[in-house]
């Protein structure tokens, strides 16, 4: 490791007082999907939308589908989000009630809040709901705009303090990133990795949100059957439909589904068991889940269970939908199966 003022600046040891991420060189992530969630729910719910055809407001947010988080790579913070939304409006003209929609499916990154497309819908045909629509177009839309503008802001500049952490000589309190997240379902913790093992997963020296997930499924098949699938070059390339290789020893490696997945395996008990090192390539660099799949054959089925552990939290629902949709589908297709549980 090289001394202040000597070498590649990336490799400098400071005197950090968390002693983690030296000059914020690693790429570091938080998931901001509930926050999001929350923040857009407090900007828009109730929100005032009247306007020259009457009174009108927000009453609820139908639909908030997407993703959101914020990283910090070279001491540099780039934000990802990705919503589409369905508000639910209710409002005035000349004493009658009108009610409808307003969707939202492009906030993104990729656009400004003045390139947002802001559909309005009613759910009658009378005068007074396509006077409303009218004026929503032409007035409201502005206001949909300079409110979601709030939330790209604050996605940047609020929910992003913290993340560039404290240099040599800098106040930990003032700088230090906030790491607890909420997360609707699984097992998330905040670990800071480093030399040591998490879970008997090689770290990488970045700081990630890690959860692990477990399904099964049931497969009209013998306990073989399934293990040679997984194991076996032939029976490997036809299962992953052609994309995927694989050396059957301890220490050999793998690759499927167009190089997305690839790792090494570290241990074989046929029938019964294999445990693999398994990552997305779009993982940060060198960091590894923990896949241990476990085969016990039945009278008439065998029953695979997989549990994953040091998934990255912002992938885990990307991660569960991958099993469903490619390893137990690709089973279907070879074997048939009863029942799957994600």
């Amino acid at each position: 490791m090289a001394k202040w003022g000597e070498g590649d600046p990336r490799w400098i040891v400071e005197e950090r007082p968390d002693a983690t991420n030296v000059n914020n060189w690693h790429w570091t992530e938080k998931n901001a999907c509930s926050w999001s969630k929350d923040y857009l729910r407090d900007l828009l719910v109730g929100l005032n939308l009247k306007n020259s055809a009457g009174s009108c407001k927000i009453t609820s947010i139908e639909k908030c589908e997407g993703d959101a988080s914020a990283n910090n790579r070279k001491a540099k913070i780039i934000v990802f989000y990705e919503w589409e939304l369905s508000l639910k409006w209710v409002g005035k003209v000349k004493d009658k009630e009108v009610k409808g929609f307003i969707s939202i499916p492009n906030l993104s990154d990729e656009n400004t809040a003045a390139d947002l497309d802001i559909q309005i819908r009613t759910e009658d045909k009378s005068d007074e709901a396509q006077t409303m629509k009218d004026a929503l177009r032409s007035e409201g839309t502005e206001i949909i705009r300079q409110t979601l503008n709030k939330y790209i802001i604050a996605l940047k500049d609020e929910y992003t303090k913290g993340m560039i952490l404290p240099k040599k000589d800098t106040s930990v309190s003032s700088t230090m990133s906030k790491l607890s997240l909420s997360h609707d379902e699984g097992q998330v913790a905040a670990v800071s990795t480093g030399p040591a093992k998490v879970n008997g997963i090689s770290n990488t020296g970045v700081k990630l949100d890690l959860c692990d997930i477990n399904t099964e499924a049931s497969m009209k098949c013998t306990a073989n059957d399934v293990y040679n699938a997984l194991t076996r070059p032939e029976m490997f390339v036809a299962f992953t439909n052609g994309s995927g290789q694989i050396e059957p020893k301890v220490g050999g490696k793998f690759h499927m589904f167009g190089g997305n997945v690839h790792g090494k395996i570290l241990e074989l008990d046929p029938p019964k068991k294999i445990v693999q090192d398994w990552r997305f390539k779009h993982w940060p660099e060198g960091h590894y889940s923990r896949v241990t799949f476990t085969i016990d054959e039945k009278q008439d089925t065998t029953k695979v269970k997989v549990n994953q552990q040091g998934v990255p939290a912002s992938d885990q629902e990307k991660t569960r939908e991958g099993w469903d949709l490619f390893y137990w589908d690709a089973m279907k297709r070879t074997f048939g199966f009863g029942s799957y549980i994600l």
